[in-house]
Parts: structure tokens; sequence; C-alpha cells
């Protein structure tokens, strides 16, 4: 009697063990899946998201919504993904702004290291130094030489303090010895407007955010903020290469999600993020409006953010930069 007592119960914490393992595991967590964006639609962050969520979705066989947060560059929606759902059903396009630059400049309502897990590393890419049309400057040594003749004159937009947007321009005014007046925004959408309306002189834009512009002759693209010159704007040097060797602010979006969703759902968006960013038509579309996709694994994105986090944290304290 005791044998087959002992026998039923291993039984029962078999199946006990099989339930919860399989619970565990299940995937997608619902059949609709939120994408958190941190900025207004229209921008670079929102078009690679849209472009991958759609991907994504025919991959899970699940509806996936992009939730637009913008607002305190980007930081509203790292803290809504920070103390959101925990079964793994809202992911964040988080970026480098609110990830590894914030933190060093404001307190904030969570921890970008603590409360978010990395999932992957989604797109990198530069920013392009634009001016609206009207000002008469065509080139980047008219750009520096306006800002030295009239200190505190030139204005650029941001996608909001701490942004890369803002941090360009921080270095740039450190390295050329310029002083320039920053303008934060919600994003790179409501920035781009007042940037074509002549409210702003300059913007640190991503490519498929003035791409249009560019083109019509709108807006006038100075110089790019990586180590190459952008595929899409070959004539057009590099900051670096303008006479600023090692000027480097390249911007970028990664995967994560509250740390408190289990390893094994965090494991399996990674494993569905990389196949979808490594899809060639997501790849084509994404390239196309100047994103390169870098899918990675998590542990990679952590030291990632790691080593960004040290860099903008040194640039902070030396150009003794705080919140606005």
């Amino acid at each position: 009697m005791n044998k087959r007592r002992f026998l039923n119960n291993c039984v029962l914490l078999a199946l006990g063990f099989s339930a919860l393992t399989a619970y565990a595991q299940e995937f997608p967590p619902k059949k609709t899946i939120t994408m958190v964006v941190g900025f207004a639609a229209g921008g670079a962050a929102d078009t690679a998201a849209r472009i991958i969520a759609k991907k994504l979705g025919e991959n899970i066989g699940a509806s996936v919504v992009i939730d637009n947060r913008g607002g305190a560059g980007g930081n509203i929606a790292h803290q809504f993904a920070a103390n959101g759902p925990t079964d793994g059903s809202t992911i964040l396009f988080g970026s480098v702004g609110p990830l590894t630059i914030a933190p060093h400049m404001m307190k904030l309502p969570y921890d970008p290291v603590k409360d978010l897990a990395p999932i992957t590393m989604g797109v990198n890419f530069p920013n392009v130094l634009v001016v609206h049309s009207g000002t008469g400057i065509k080139t980047f040594a008219e750009y520096i030489a306006y800002a030295k003749k009239y200190p505190n004159k030139l204005d650029y937009a941001s996608t909001g303090p701490g942004s890369a947007s803002h941090l360009a321009g921080e270095l740039l005014d450190d390295m050329a010895g310029i002083e320039t007046v920053h303008v934060p925004y919600k994003g790179g959408a409501p920035a781009l407007q007042d940037l074509l309306g002549g409210r702003v002189a300059a913007y640190f834009s991503t490519f498929s955010t003035s791409q249009a512009y560019i083109e019509t002759g709108k807006l006038i693209p100075l110089a790019s903020t990586g180590q190459q010159r952008l595929k899409q704007l070959p004539k057009i040097p590099t900051v670096a290469e303008s006479g600023y060797p090692g000027f480097s602010a390249t911007n970028w979006y990664a995967f994560v999600a509250s740390s408190k969703v289990p390893a094994s759902i965090l494991d399996r968006w990674n494993t569905e993020l990389v196949k979808a960013l490594k899809s060639p038509d997501v790849l084509e579309q994404l390239n196309s409006h100047g994103l390169t996709p870098l899918p990675s694994t998590r542990d990679e994105l952590a030291k990632y953010i790691a080593k960004e986090s040290a860099t903008w944290g040194r640039v902070i304290r030396e150009r003794k930069i705080t919140g606005e």
C-alpha cells in the first residue's frame, strides 16, 4: 500500500511539474502583444518598431500593437515598461537615452539596470545634422563659423533631454568650442515639424525622419555623426572627418522588458526578435530608412549598454549636463 501511494505521489508530482513547465514556456503570452515606443509616431523609433512588429506578428501568430508613449526623452515609456506587465506580453523598444544617458543626468523613478531586462539589440544608426534651408547655411564649416560668430544664437532640436540627438549637440559644442541652444521635443516628428516651420535652425535628425525633406531641398544635410558616411548620403562628410576626429554619437534602439518577466519568456523573445530582424524583407526596409539591424544575444546587449553608459556618463560629467 505504501509503495502504491508512493508511486501515485510520484505520478502527481511529475504531472504537476510538466504543467508548470508548460505554463512557464507558454508563448506568446497573449494574443495581443504590446510593443512600447518612447517617442511620438512618425520618427525613426516608430518607423523601425512598426517594420519589426509586422514581421514579428506574422511569425508568432499574434497581433503586435505599437503603444507610443512619448515624453521626457523616452523615460515615460521606460518607466511604464519597468513597472508594467510581468507575463511578457509587453516589450519595450528601448533607446540609448533612457538606458545609458538619463541615469547620469537625473534621478529616475526606475533603475534601467535593475528594472529592465535586455532581450536583443534592435537597430543602430548615426544622426544627421540638418538645418532649415532658410538659415543660409550650406556646409558644416559654415555652421561652425556661424556658431562661433554668434554664441548662443544658433538653436538645435532634439528628441528630449538626454537623448542621442541632445548629446550629439553637447559633444559637438565641447569639441568645437562653440555654444548653441538646445531645444528639446517629445520625439522626432514634433522636432521636425518645428524645424520645417523655421522655429528652430538645426536638428541632429535620423535619416529616416528627414529623408524626404532633404530630397526636396527643404532641409540641408551638413554632416553625419557616425564613424562612416551614410550610404544614402555619400557626399555628406562625417563630423569626425570634418576636423573633429574621434567624434561619434550613434543612435540605437534595443528590445528590453520588465526584469520580472520569466527568463524562459525573455529567451523566447530573443529568439523571435532576432529571427524577425534577420528577415530579408525587414533588413531591406530598415536599410531603406538608414537603419542597420544588429540582432544580438541578451548578454551581448547587457555588455553594450554598460559600455555606452560608461562613455556617456563621462561626457555628462565633463560637460556638467543636467536634466532640463
